[in-house]
């Protein structure tokens, strides 16, 4: 009898001590269920090993803008035939070696990982856990997913139309969390803007796959440094030539970026403008406050591939965007010149690299897996019920001591 009382007051307190830990925003109520909530106490963290071996084998950092123009491409010798350049933001950004994915066991990498964060809240459900950490699961699964469903179709060079309109890739429904069917979208739009007050921050973690778009990092999004690298990407866009540029005439151009995510910036022009000022420097911090007109025209579709989707077709012969570009050679087992020495891994390695990974990853150290599995969270998700023979062995163990 003494052993069933103290069952039910350990319930009671478990069922207790979890709805009290657990904050609402009332911001939140339109977010799906699972993902209400959070645990300002929470010291979980998740891991993302995986991915950050992942992207510094494939992602090329170019630093700072320089707002140099790449050189306007001319016809080669023999044809009439010439790549359109976007000089103005052609050689910014960060590059993702798509080229590396070439069998389906590489691109199987990408498809794991996701599985893999997809079902991560099944075993843990994310109310439990601080807001940050939350918020870089989601980047990571977005990134990550677009990445996937990318190099599907990769080498396409011109991205718009996977990324506009009602059919665009961030429409389609690719996901499934919790029980829940999301597409990219609706993790932007649904849960990240709703939960985290619509910070405009959140829009430079959320990669594009374009030149034009927020850079992806060379490491995976971490809940104790994700504010810090969102404010990182977002000073790094704001002073290249594809997030802001000072026209003729007064006319200050931003990035077509800002525009399609207006619902950040309210009062548009003046939102923009104060959140520009934020993080500009130099010159175009003064073109910005004597600014008579803002163009949200500054655009660039074209995939953040290293050279891949700007060859032509029996020639070696390097574009105009040659600083980071090069056509390279025709034998798929080789670098262009500049990159090699970068970190990035050749053709074939990413597999070989993969395999010696554990197969079944896991997103949290043995001790917090531990503490986790005691809390029950799945349990503690059905009326704040616990499995009691779990309780009564622990019982069990402690009169043993």
């Amino acid at each position: 009898m003494k052993s069933m009382l103290i069952l039910i007051k350990r319930i009671s307190m478990t069922a207790v001590m979890l709805s009290i830990i657990t904050a609402v925003n009332a911001d939140e109520k339109n977010v799906p269920e699972p993902f209400k909530g959070d645990n300002p106490s929470s010291s979980y963290s998740i891991l993302y090993d995986d991915i950050d071996v992942l992207f510094r084998g494939t992602v090329l950092a170019t630093g700072m803008s320089d707002r140099a123009r790449a050189k306007e491409s001319s016809a080669e010798i023999g044809s009439r035939i010439k790549t359109n350049v976007n000089s103005l933001t052609a050689l910014e950004g960060n590059r993702f070696f798509y080229e590396a994915f070439e069998t389906e066991e590489d691109k199987a990498i990408l498809s794991n990982i996701r599985k893999n964060l997809e079902e991560l809240p099944s075993t843990a459900p994310l109310k439990h856990f601080h807001k940050s950490e939350q918020l870089a699961y989601w980047l990571n699964l977005y990134n990550i997913t677009l990445l996937d469903e990318i190099v599907k179709i990769y080498p396409k060079r011109d991205l718009e139309d996977q990324l506009e309109g009602k059919n665009s890739l961030l429409n389609k429904k690719l996901l499934k969390v919790s029980g829940v069917t999301l597409s990219l979208n609706d993790i932007h739009h649904k849960i990240l803007m709703p939960k985290y007050d619509n910070d405009p921050l959140i829009i430079y973690g959320l990669y594009q796959g374009v030149i034009g778009g927020p850079n992806i990092r060379r490491e995976a999004y971490k809940g104790e440094t994700v504010f810090s690298a969102l404010k990182e990407n977002a000073y790094e866009f704001v002073n290249s030539n594809r997030g802001t540029y000072a026209d003729r005439g007064g006319v200050f151009r931003v990035s077509s970026l800002y525009e399609r995510n207006e619902d950040y910036f309210p009062n548009f022009k003046s939102d923009l403008k104060a959140h520009l000022e934020k993080y500009i420097i130099g010159d175009m911090n003064y073109y910005l406050e004597e600014s008579k007109r803002i163009r949200t025209n500054i655009s660039n579709w074209d995939i953040t591939d290293l050279y891949g989707s700007k060859r032509k077709s029996n020639s070696s012969s390097a574009t105009s965007e040659a600083a980071l570009l090069d056509a390279g050679s025709s034998n798929n087992d080789a670098l262009p010149e500049q990159l090699k020495g970068a970190g990035i891994f050749t053709q074939g390695a990413l597999s070989d690299t993969f395999s010696r990974l554990s197969p079944e990853i896991s997103r949290f150290t043995p001790e917090q897996l531990a503490q986790i599995r005691a809390l029950h969270f799945k349990a503690a998700d059905n009326a704040g019920r616990v499995e009691v023979t779990d309780i009564e062995k622990e019982e069990s163990t402690e009169e043993q001591n």
